[in-house]
């Protein structure tokens, strides 16, 4: 699953249409997001979460040249599901400033510590931030891009209603959430080939 040039808009039809799309991914977004206590969320990626990532950043960067939109998918394309995994970005969300630099210095390697647990099967743990190291010595970002990989048996139980946990076990923060809602279930499940 990857997000085509043809798939994207131009930047005139895209600026009409944003309103309305704006409205579609919100809603999207509400379904794909996991929230593992009151700071942690993980916002399960798939094409049209992407796509409009792309045609938001052509939009702000007024990109329209064909290198500059290639540059674009080459970018966000690495963070589609390929149907054998689950692909998320891991949001630390802390409100007042101080409270959050102390968080993130205790929070090193919180993003290795996320897992997801098909009912019945081991756990499985992110393989997180490929792209490139987003953490010091000092302390975590308050962004990380997480790749839960899954095995033909944890597939086959999930397309056969098997639920699925999601959480972290950092010492510092651990939570979870035993029992996906049935509509974000349903929606990872298409990310599955």
């Amino acid at each position: 699953m990857i997000i085509s040039r043809d798939s994207l808009m131009s930047l005139e039809a895209y600026h009409k249409a944003r309103p309305e799309m704006r409205k579609q991914i919100i809603e999207h977004k509400k379904i794909r997001t996991v929230h593992l206590g009151n700071h942690i969320s993980l916002l399960f990626e798939d094409e049209l979460t992407l796509r409009y990532q792309v045609q938001e950043m052509l939009r702000i960067e007024k990109i329209f040249e064909d290198e500059g939109i290639q540059s674009e998918l080459d970018a966000y394309n690495p963070l589609c599901p390929e149907g054998s995994n689950f692909k998320a970005t891991m949001l630390i969300e802390y409100g007042n400033v101080a409270e959050r630099r102390v968080a993130l210095s205790k929070l090193i390697g919180v993003e290795d510590r996320l897992f997801i647990q098909v009912e019945g099967q081991p756990r499985v743990y992110a393989i997180a931030d490929e792209d490139l190291e987003r953490e010091t010595e000092e302390k975590t970002s308050a962004v990380h891009f997480v790749r839960f990989e899954l095995t033909p048996d944890m597939k086959s139980a999930l397309k056969n209603g098997a639920q699925m946990m999601v959480g972290c076990d950092h010492p510092n923060y651990p939570a979870h959430v035993e029992e996906l809602p049935s509509d974000t279930l349903s929606a990872l499940l298409k990310d599955l080939s």
